[in-house]
């Protein structure tokens, strides 16, 4: 089946708690893709992002799971969220899924009175690098202790997002 026809058939909503097997098991496949180290226990996992300013949005194409971004909050950051996990299943790239992922965090973020969002990425990991970059993140300092991450991006949040 062509990429195009996937597309026009995928959906993007934010994951219940009852949800957070099939939420883990996604989260569980981006670790191994992007040979994550520091990786959350599925109690961990509940505990940052299942809570109501944070959350887990998942692409879906026949009820199945082909994608995920999550949001959590930044202590010691005012107003301050935090881009986790961005992941689409290699058979489902190109077509529009990241982008409709993040427009769903980033619409969610602006609602609940988030100001700024920030994100680290592996240097070798140019494709997310680009693809912020096109959505506005600019270079930030360093902001976290994640051993992976070498690049580290941020974003100021408008309320024209909702629109």
């Amino acid at each position: 089946m062509p990429r195009k026809e996937r597309a026009k058939d995928f959906t993007v909503r934010r994951t219940s708690p009852e949800e957070l097997d099939s939420a883990y098991a996604v989260v569980q496949e981006y670790y191994q893709a992007a040979r994550v180290i520091a990786q959350d226990s599925k109690e961990e996992f509940a505990r940052l992002y299942f809570t109501p300013a944070s959350g887990l949005w998942m692409a879906l194409v026949n009820r199945h799971a082909v994608g995920c971004i999550a949001l959590r909050s930044l202590p010691g950051i005012l107003a301050g969220g935090e881009v986790k996990r961005l992941y689409v299943r290699p058979e489902h790239r190109g077509c529009g899924i990241a982008a409709a992922l993040y427009a769903a965090l980033e619409k969610y973020a602006v609602e609940n009175s988030y100001q700024w969002l920030y994100l680290d990425t592996a240097a070798d990991m140019t494709a997310a690098q680009r693809f912020y970059a096109t959505l506005g993140y600019q270079p930030c300092d360093r902001y976290n202790d994640n051993p992976q991450a070498a690049i580290f991006m941020r974003k100021k949040l408008t309320s024209s997002v909702r629109e």
